[in-house]
């Protein structure tokens, strides 16, 4: 097993995603099943109950990154006027869609999709998602990202049981009203119709999959040094996430506690040598996650925390009363305010102080994308929160997909001047 890779589960995870879009790319090409795009705070389980294949569009740029492709596609991009300050993790899926690379494109590219679906949460959304259903020749629900007059902090305490309370009545109302427009639409792909019973039954095994998560957040915070690098907690949790609610996700997640566990007990440590504990805040490094693995033998530094393994058992979990409507209400209250509190103050700085102090951080990296104006501008009001609550940071501004603007030597030397003389 390779240094950067020291669990079996991580493996195994990559592995799934490979065999899967594999299976999907048959399915589509060969006996014409119908599949969607969907962005990353859409309501996936809908899809999923109803049988239909979603390609994500985070997790799609996220591939291309990682095949070290972004820059042909944002260059041609730039070259076809798209402007510079375009969001790149929300726009990658619609370059590789109108830039040919022939036999470079990942798996082949995407083939015709049966709908596009994204959540209105910024301004480029709506324009980008539009172009992409066009050149595909595919429609596009777009879903409303409705406004709060509810802004409490500590929204992880209301989250499982309080749901409705935290999301506002009035906001859940126009949510359920465009989830069942949705279901309207999926069942014409699907050829059936929605059975609540089903989705009840789903959501409940997607709570189950983000308890075992939140077992293995719990090691990961209290272990005397940490059992899993965050290079391993995020496939682990993301190929579970993207599959949830399914058998596999729910064994997946399983396996992963199980083995991280072990590694507790037997006093494993992913940096034996951990002297000091780093957060990374903002979406995954794409293009570069090595990067998290390089200060662990010359400063002992060891990034512990992303908030990919947290997130899920704080905001995914929903407990249902016993009405017919609860399933499609508790799914609309997970969806209609996942990226705020992510991004948005007070939300994501009071939860990221939190995490910190849960996890023993001794420092904080931030990623700081321009071009992704929820995720650029609330990364400002988090690292003063962090910084006013003791905990050294250090901003980053660069992008997650997007390698054209990264310079590995002064990045690193960043760091050693952050680690040497702040941590």
């Amino acid at each position: 097993m390779s240094n950067d890779k020291q669990l079996a589960s991580t493996l195994a995870a990559g592995e799934k995603q490979k065999t899967w879009f594999a299976a999907l790319r048959r399915d589509v090409f060969e006996q014409r099943k119908p599949y969607a795009i969907i962005n990353a705070d859409t309501p996936h389980d809908l899809f999923h109950v109803l049988g239909i294949p979603v390609v994500t569009n985070q997790w799609w740029a996220a591939v291309i990154a990682a095949k070290r492709l972004s820059t042909d596609y944002l260059d041609g991009m730039n070259a076809r006027g798209f402007h510079e300050d375009l969001c790149r993790y929300c726009s990658m899926g619609l370059a590789s869609s109108l830039i040919d690379l022939g036999e470079r494109s990942p798996w082949g590219g995407l083939p015709q999709p049966a709908l596009l679906c994204a959540r209105l949460t910024c301004d480029c959304m709506q324009r980008v998602f539009a172009q992409w259903a066009d050149r595909l020749g595919a429609p596009f629900f777009a879903l409303e990202a409705p406004g709060t007059k509810a802004l409490p902090a500590k929204w992880w305490e209301l989250s499982r049981d309080r749901w409705e309370e935290l999301c506002e009545p009035d906001r859940l109302d126009l949510a359920v009203q465009e989830l069942q427009e949705l279901t309207g639409v999926l069942e014409g792909i699907a050829g059936r119709k929605l059975d609540l019973d089903a989705l009840r039954a789903f959501l409940d095994k997607v709570n189950q999959q983000e308890e075992i998560l939140e077992d293995v957040r719990e090691m990961i915070a209290t272990a005397p040094k940490c059992p899993v690098r965050i290079g391993e907690q995020i496939p682990n949790v993301m190929a579970t996430q993207w599959h949830r609610g399914s058998d596999w996700a729910l064994n997946h997640a399983r396996a992963f506690r199980d083995e991280v566990r072990a590694r507790v007990d037997a006093g494993i440590a992913a940096c034996p040598g951990e002297r000091k504990r780093l957060m990374w805040v903002g979406a995954g490094l794409w293009h570069n996650t090595a990067f998290y693995n390089a200060f662990e033998e010359s400063h002992g530094a060891t990034f512990v925390w992303s908030m990919y393994l947290p997130f899920g058992p704080d905001w995914y979990i929903r407990h249902m009363g016993p009405g017919a409507d609860q399933p499609m209400r508790a799914l609309a209250s997970r969806v209609v305010t996942m990226n705020e509190v992510l991004h948005n103050p007070p939300y994501a700085p009071a939860w990221m102080v939190r995490e910190a102090e849960r996890n023993r951080i001794d420092g904080a990296v931030v990623l700081m994308p321009k071009g992704n104006r929820p995720a650029a501008s609330g990364t400002l009001f988090i690292t003063a929160a962090l910084e006013g609550a003791g905990i050294p940071t250090l901003l980053i501004e660069s992008d997650m997909v997007d390698a054209r603007g990264w310079n590995e030597q002064a990045m690193r030397e960043r760091m050693v001047q952050f680690i040497e003389e702040r941590l």
